[in-house]
């Protein structure tokens, strides 16, 4: 009796399975065909996104006096291919509300109501997070980076005019004429460019999901405020070796980038200690908040930090 079941019984537990995975398979092919229609809207209107992105570096070189400025590229495929890299990328936050919404409902299934209620808002927080990280690096620091670098063309002839204006007179010191020597001018490379600004946008937009991140292991029970201060140090070094890998060699941008992170560490702490509060208010009205529990907890916590 039991040797005519088994086949039908592995049918049986092999049925959910296999419906699992024609449901990924729709989720995927709906992701993916979403991807593609945003590559196409982004495709439509690449030109004044890549406008935009360059915005920063054609305000500091008019800044630093040139009226016309200009960009160039070398190959005949390099100005196709960066409208295409910017498409990807935009293609992709296009359609990530269509992705997250399938994924959203490829898991969804499988959670109890409170874990429903628990992913959703991180779901939704990780996006706004992203904006928040891109609109800061734009906006802020890829000037910041910019004058940085661009302005080093103008130290010398600065240098000049300050020695011409402070000893000129009397010691006879001249600053150069313009057409003295080589000139040496800036002509950036589109994808060069380009690379910058959309390194800066990731670097900072994924920074900037550091708070959603720890704040959901928080609501899972993997990380305490109380071990999260207690690594503080340890984060400071990995905060500052992540700011010297994801940003060029200049020290304005990479302690704009430490500052921040480092920021939204403190943050995520604060916010890790408001789930544990409210975790701990429940389990105590519902009666099952045990103190040793906690102090094995904080046990944990301080070995690990050890």
């Amino acid at each position: 009796m039991s040797q005519t079941d088994a086949p039908d019984d592995m049918d049986a537990s092999s049925a959910p399975l296999i419906e699992h995975l024609a449901e990924l398979r729709t989720r995927l092919i709906r992701a993916v065909l979403a991807f593609i229609v945003g590559i196409v809207i982004a495709f439509t209107v690449a030109e004044p996104i890549l406008q935009f992105l360059l915005g920063p570096i054609e305000a500091t070189l008019r800044d630093l006096g040139d009226p016309s400025p200009t960009m160039q590229y070398t190959s005949p495929q390099e100005y196709l291919f960066t409208l295409f890299r910017i498409s990807m990328v935009f293609g992709f936050a296009l359609a990530f509300p269509v992705i997250g919404f399938q994924l959203w409902r490829f898991v969804a299934p499988g959670l109890y109501a409170k874990e429903k209620g628990a992913f959703l808002p991180f779901l939704i927080a990780s996006p706004v997070m992203f904006l928040l990280g891109a609109s800061f690096a734009h906006f802020v620091v890829t000037p910041l980076a910019m004058a940085f670098f661009l302005g080093f063309a103008d130290v010398p002839s600065l240098i000049a005019d300050i020695m011409g204006s402070f000893v000129g007179e009397t010691a006879g010191v001249v600053a150069p004429a313009v057409d003295d020597g080589i000139r040496i001018t800036f002509f950036g490379k589109v994808n060069e460019s380009l690379d910058i600004t959309l390194k800066f946008i990731m670097a900072f937009g994924m920074c900037f999901q550091l708070p959603v991140l720890l704040t959901l292991m928080g609501k899972a029970g993997l990380v305490s405020a109380l071990g999260l201060r207690n690594v503080r140090k340890y984060a400071m070094v990995g905060i500052l070796l992540l700011a010297a890998l994801v940003t060029p060699p200049d020290v304005i941008t990479q302690g704009i980038l430490f500052i921040v992170v480092y920021g939204l560490y403190e943050v995520s702490i604060q916010l890790v200690h408001r789930v544990e509060v409210r975790r701990e208010a429940k389990m105590r009205a519902e009666g099952t908040w045990y103190e040793d529990d906690f102090d094995d907890e904080e046990a944990e916590d301080d070995e690990a930090a050890k």
